[in-house]
């Protein structure tokens, strides 16, 4: 088999319970922009059909809108042709969240209660429980998602989460290359644990510095890995 369609395959889950044009369009994302498909390498319908037993429209729907994300471009000559994502893109990525996730954080620590801190807290005592057992990777990964959800949710800021949502495909593949590190994942809860301190203290200045020194740290491990993925 195609090993660009062995690796798309390896992240096709029909365990799910959604149609399956959208578990193919997860896999086929989530394949690109963990580097597992090469910038420059071509989608051919037919045999992604034919290898995986599936018609050519849940393929169609994913190439729709991977082009629409631009993860995929379409020329008349070569057809579809992977785009994927570079270590500029993941900088320029890093930067935005920089700046979002610290107006977010502020924004959210003086509308939150005493109960809305106690959750948060739950939800890190809840990850100290997972963090070292790498069969629990999913569910530090839905903690981690939940952390950062419940603060732009409370920053009460709806276009901004509007900005955030649309850098989602990113972000969620982006944090599964980091937790899948014992070493980053435990240093990230520890990060969340001073964001979460500097809130209830309400120290703006914290708040920056921690963020920013969050973000460059899974961006560094982000970028070794996708440099890795490229020599392999």
């Amino acid at each position: 088999m195609n090993p660009i369609i062995e690796a798309v395959k390896a992240n096709f889950d029909l365990s799910q319970n959604i149609p399956l044009k959208q578990a193919f369009y997860e896999a086929l994302r989530k394949t690109i922009i963990l580097s597992q498909i090469p910038a420059g390498s071509r989608i051919n319908e037919k045999e992604f059909s034919t290898e995986l037993n599936i018609s050519r429209t849940p393929i169609r729907h994913a190439i729709s809108r991977l082009i629409d994300e631009k993860l995929v471009v379409q020329t008349p000559k070569k057809g579809t042709i992977v785009k994927g994502i570079s270590a500029k893109d993941a900088v320029e990525i890093f930067d935005i969240r920089k700046a979002l996730d610290t107006l977010a954080t502020t924004k959210a620590m003086n509308k939150m209660t005493e109960s809305d801190f106690a959750e948060m807290e739950a939800l890190l005592n809840a990850c100290n429980d997972l963090i070292n057992d790498d069969n629990n990777i999913e569910k530090i990964l839905a903690n981690f998602n939940q952390f950062n959800n419940m603060i732009y949710e409370k920053s009460q800021m709806l276009r901004l989460r509007e900005i955030v949502t649309e850098l989602q495909t990113y972000l969620v593949y982006f944090r599964e290359i980091s937790i899948s590190s014992l070493k980053r994942r435990k240093r990230a809860l520890e990060e969340h644990w001073i964001i979460y301190r500097s809130m209830k203290n309400r120290d703006v200045d914290q708040i920056t510095l921690i963020t920013h020194e969050h973000l460059n740290h899974s961006l560094d491990f982000i970028l070794k890995e996708m440099d890795n993925q490229s020599h392999d």
